[in-house]
């Protein structure tokens, strides 16, 4: 398929990018920074458009450059989840930039959600559960996602929600706790500030994410909410001790130093039901 990437230089994007190419798709990668998307090895075998969706996305749109698919990755202002600004300028700058892409043409939508549409829910969180957002970031993607519902029975097209949890890898914010981590590793800093640590989160590694992104993808029979995760439950502090260990370090760990995130329940995980079918589908016999 002939596929836009938007947001193809963030960290989720310049992953979906390789794994789209490894699948053999060819890649219209939508980028705000050129000298940014060079500096990645797929720079060559795309075809780049460099475009700010929110300031003018007509580019994107001419019959020349419209895509089979559209994956849609950027969402500027993160990690900061709780300026109104998600609510007040992203949503209806990317409505608008989807709704002119289906009704240019665009038959197949495929866009990255967030747990924290979940809010404050605890434990095992289904594909099929009331969505409760508590944060401006997770209103603003809830509410994208239920426009576009109500657009689909205006204007027919495949959409697929990719709802994600919590993802480690190459190119992921500074700010993370496993980037600080591997930072005060390199550094050989004594001691590591974090939480208690016990919260249960579910986390999956970045290839994972994407491949998963090019599953749905190809498999645009399964449609609506995809849970994007493990479907197991990790404690933050048995995954900083996992890394540690990779890492070889005996830092210590001054755990308590930061208290818990007040947006965030201290235990829920995702149950990829619909990604778990796929992948028993495709497994070999």
């Amino acid at each position: 398929m002939r596929v836009m990437v938007t947001g193809a230089t963030g960290f989720v994007g310049r992953h979906v990018v390789d794994a789209l190419l490894a699948n053999e798709h060819s890649v219209v990668a939508v980028a705000r920074d050129v000298n940014k998307a060079q500096a990645l090895s797929w720079f060559k075998r795309v075809e780049l458009i460099q475009c700010d969706i929110h300031a003018d996305f007509s580019a994107l749109l001419r019959a020349e450059t419209l895509p089979n698919a559209l994956v849609h990755l950027a969402w500027p202002g993160l990690p900061n989840y709780r300026d109104f600004f998600h609510i007040s300028k992203n949503l209806p700058a990317d409505l608008a930039f989807l709704e002119a892409a289906v009704k240019s043409g665009v038959t197949q939508l495929l866009l990255a959600g967030t747990c924290l549409e979940y809010g404050m829910q605890y434990g095992p969180l289904t594909e099929e559960m009331e969505t409760k957002p508590t944060t401006p970031y997770g209103f603003a993607k809830d509410a994208l996602r239920k426009s576009l519902q109500l657009l689909q029975r205006e204007t027919p097209f495949t959409f697929q929600w990719l709802r994600m949890f919590y993802m480690y890898g190459e190119g992921q914010n500074s700010k993370s706790l496993l980037a600080q981590l591997d930072r005060a590793i390199v550094e050989k800093q004594a001691v590591f500030n974090m939480s208690m640590g016990d919260q249960l989160r579910d986390y999956l590694p970045i290839q994972v994410v994407a491949a998963n992104f090019v599953l749905a993808l190809e498999n645009s029979q399964i449609g609506g909410v995809i849970n994007c995760c493990s479907g197991r439950p990790t404690s933050v502090f048995d995954l900083v001790q996992q890394r540690c260990r990779e890492r070889g370090s005996d830092i210590k760990l001054n755990r308590g130093y930061y208290p818990y995130p007040d947006y965030e329940p201290m235990a829920f995980w995702g149950v990829p039901d619909k990604l778990a079918s796929l992948t028993s589908t495709h497994a070999p016999s």
